[in-house]
């Protein structure tokens, strides 16, 4: 039974979605939301009783070109990316083919001897030590590489920081870092042993109905992707465009709105993982010391019961997105924006009272 209503809940969430009902109070908040925060292009999804009943694009995806963000727009995720790496690693525990609790280099031995331990559940809840941008020394390894994108290798991709010194002792205290998120898709890959991007295709993205989900590889032509735009010295700016492979399953993926509203309904009907592995996944983590973080394994966690609120936000050059979900109460909001400056929990806060 329980195997019959979790194809039945794949099979709902993956369905076409439909063009939706005009929805002028809406329309309004995020225009009020966009004039106040300087917002180029805006896209929003909202979510009750576990479905989709609202989507649309507000703005321009691209100024200078006049081009309108819609529904096919694509805007970056940046870092909710980091809980699509949590997800693909949480189905593998379930398959018992990772274990969480082991040092990270049991998987990929191409990571240093740090001196301790580290665990893929470090690295999900950001207790691993792993240097983020600029919160302690980033080294590089120097390395010439064949391929002219080398870092579509999540394995490669470590060299951008794998000599890099911890900023702590693996669980003493909770330091947010990307990089963490890179070694735990290089742990995803082979415990997996398959691609990351492709354990990611085929069993998130495929059974929620995503479509345009994918790796922004700045090498692939990609039709509507949105341009960046930041503000500096008060005037609104075109963004730099900088590559993002190197960062995958910390930052690097792209879609549309929908499917970004497709995801937090597959999370929020269980469509990805057991009950039993979601609620591990969404209960926030210890130091060793016993202090309790802000963070489950790949979401911000907060509150309780009803009020269990499921969070992440997202931001680097050309992005700023965020995704809540209510999961005891079914509902949500997923934004999207490509300005930089934006504060995207202002709009999902001004959004939640359309939703019941």
């Amino acid at each position: 039974m329980a195997v019959v209503l979790l194809l039945a809940a794949k099979v709902a969430i993956s369905a076409p979605l439909p063009e939706f009902a005009a929805r002028p109070e809406v329309d309004v908040a995020v225009r009020h939301q966009m004039a106040d925060q300087q917002a180029v292009g805006v896209a929003v999804g909202l979510i009750e009783d576990k479905r989709i009943i609202y989507l649309k694009g507000y703005g321009l995806a691209d100024r200078e070109n006049g081009e309108p963000v819609n529904r096919d727009t694509l805007f970056r995720w940046a870092s909710i990316s980091k809980c699509l790496t949590a997800v693909a690693a949480m189905q593998l525990q379930e398959r018992g083919v990772l274990d969480l609790h082991a040092p990270v280099r049991n998987y990929v031995a191409e990571f240093p001897d740090k001196g301790a331990p580290i665990t893929t559940s470090q690295l999900l809840s950001h207790l691993g030590g792993i240097v983020h941008y600029s919160n302690g020394k980033v080294i590089r390894a120097e390395q010439a590489y064949d391929s002219p994108h080398p870092y579509g290798d999540v394995i490669v991709a470590l060299d951008t920081f794998k000599e890099s010194p911890l900023v702590n002792q693996p669980g003493e205290k909770y330091s947010y870092t990307t990089h963490g998120f890179i070694l735990a898709s290089a742990v995803v890959q082979r415990a997996g042993k398959q691609r990351f991007a492709d354990q990611v295709r085929e069993r998130i993205a495929a059974p929620a109905g995503m479509t345009t989900l994918q790796p922004d590889y700045q090498w692939v032509d990609l039709p509507n992707r949105a341009a960046g735009y930041t503000r500096k010295g008060g005037k609104v700016i075109r963004d730099t465009d900088t590559d993002v492979s190197w960062k995958l399953g910390g930052g690097g993926y792209i879609s549309n709105i929908d499917d970004l509203a497709r995801f937090a309904v597959g999370l929020l009907n269980g469509a990805f993982t057991n009950p039993q592995t979601q609620a591990q996944m969404w209960t926030r983590q210890r130091t060793n010391a016993g202090a309790t973080t802000k963070y489950g394994l790949g979401f911000n966690v907060s509150g309780a019961g009803r009020d269990l609120k499921i969070s992440h936000s997202g931001s680097q050059e050309k992005a700023k997105t965020r995704m809540v979900i209510y999961p005891e109460r079914g509902t949500g909001v997923v934004v999207m924006c490509n300005s930089r400056h934006v504060k995207p929990e202002l709009i999902t806060t001004a959004l939640f009272p359309f939703v019941r």
